[in-house]
């Protein structure tokens, strides 16, 4: 990271504790990392730290606490792991307290190991104490194992706190809209994530597994310099896109049959996820361009809704409209419109939202509803539109459309005028398409 780039960095991340502070004035928070996982036997799998505790630190190894005591002055306090020197030889660099402390603008930090006995001190006489209630069995009965020493000393004068609140609450509320920083990480996830889908559009042919396409993706990310997939990617043709958790990745592709694949990169911390479908042959069926182009539609419908003002719930009231007038004109159902969608007979082909948060998390931090009401959507917040039709072959779908599976996902940020698609640049339209994957065969 450049100097000016790590000092912004440090700037904001400061900016995000003091915010915390101002929410839990005369409190503490506790967040901590998360621990390294076993695949098996011991080994690991690939680290990855908890969002929460990276979005307030920057700090990315383990066994790592942050501590924030918001008084007046706010003081923030790092707890992890010493320099080891023999250990480093096997697992790679510490930075230890002192240099973690002023490589990353902590006020303080200590090692790990005195965690447990420093708590009860800065617990005491505070009114509450904030941390992922919860979330965790052995951080639940350590936290009260520090309540207990605090009331241990009642008789001199100290007291507990009265009070646990989730610390994740305000988080959500401050990780929902993104700063500029935070945008540019994820306009470069999406434009990594859209080369990607380029080229597994150019890759696929009949013949070919799903598994070798999966490789393209995953070559393509860490090629342009993404540390992961944000998560596993769907590489799913034919029926196969009919499952809309599929991620086995190893049938053949057949000719004739579409390719679904929702996948995208995780860089720096933030996550992009497109969902692109494709015929395996380059070539688009007459069935397969009739759902394409209603799945298509009600995304534009979706999109139209998002916008400062409206609500979470009406890209999708939208694009459920689009797609239940296209299932009664497709045969797919039978009476009218409304009755359609007053009885949700829809959800036999189309079964999910329209669309999630996007940020640190693939499904990202933050309510969809308050009191009982759809969020209002507001500048700054990031989140998928990805409708989809999914056809199921049976005794009464039409022939010609059983096992047609279409799903189309953008990125988006939300906007006073409307919306900014992040991931445009993932061919979308049956042209585009079709022309990428002509050009690709000579």
């Amino acid at each position: 990271m450049k100097a000016n780039d790590l000092i912004q960095d440090l700037l904001v991340r400061a900016a995000r504790r003091r915010r915390l502070a101002q929410a839990m004035p005369g409190a503490v928070a506790l967040v901590p990392t998360a621990p390294e996982r076993l695949r098996n036997r011991d080994t690991h799998y690939p680290y990855r730290y908890d969002s929460y505790f990276h979005y307030l630190t920057g700090f990315e190894e383990p066994e790592s606490v942050l501590v924030l005591v918001a008084d007046a002055e706010p003081r923030s306090i790092l707890f992890c792991r010493e320099r080891h020197p023999e250990r480093e030889i096997w697992d790679g660099h510490r930075h230890g307290p002192e240099r973690a402390r002023e490589r990353f603008g902590f006020d303080e930090a200590r090692p790990i190991e005195a965690l447990d006995d420093a708590m009860p001190a800065l617990l005491g006489d505070r009114a509450a104490l904030w941390y992922p209630v919860g979330a965790d069995a052995q951080w639940d009965e350590r936290v009260m194992r520090w309540l207990n020493a605090v009331r241990a000393n009642a008789r001199s004068g100290v007291a507990a706190p009265q009070q646990l609140h989730d610390v994740r609450a305000p988080l959500d509320d401050m990780r929902l809209v993104k700063d500029a920083q935070e945008l540019a990480a994820m306009r470069k996830a999406g434009a990594i994530s859209a080369v990607a889908h380029r080229r597994a559009m150019r890759a696929a042919r009949p013949g070919r597994n799903e598994y070798e396409i999966e490789a393209e993706l995953l070559y393509e990310f860490r090629r342009q310099g993404a540390q992961f997939p944000a998560y596993w990617p769907i590489v799913a043709g034919g029926a196969n896109a009919c499952v809309l958790h599929y991620v086995s990745n190893d049938a053949p592709l057949t000719d004739g049959a579409l390719l679904l694949i929702d996948a995208g990169c995780e860089l720096d911390g933030y996550a992009a996820d497109i969902t692109r479908t494709f015929p395996v042959n380059g070539r688009y069926s007459g069935a397969q361009r009739e759902v394409y182009e209603l799945v298509l539609a009600a995304q534009r419908a979706a999109m139209d809704k998002v916008r400062a003002g409206n609500t979470w719930n009406e890209p999708h009231d939208a694009a459920v409209k689009v797609l239940a007038q296209g299932m009664l004109d497709l045969k797919l159902l039978s009476g009218s419109l409304d009755a359609v969608l007053e009885k949700e007979t829809y959800k036999r082909f189309y079964m999910h939202r329209t669309g999630h948060w996007l940020g640190m998390d693939v499904h990202d931090a933050g309510d969809y509803k308050r009191e009982g009401a759809w969020r209002a959507l507001a500048p700054g917040m990031t989140l998928t539109v990805e409708p989809g039709l999914y056809i199921r072959a049976a005794d009464d779908v039409p022939e010609r459309l059983r096992d047609i599976g279409v799903r189309i996902e953008d990125d988006v940020l939300v906007t006073e005028a409307g919306c900014e698609v992040i991931t445009a640049e993932a061919p979308k339209s049956i042209a585009d398409i079709e022309a990428l994957m002509r050009d690709a065969r000579g």
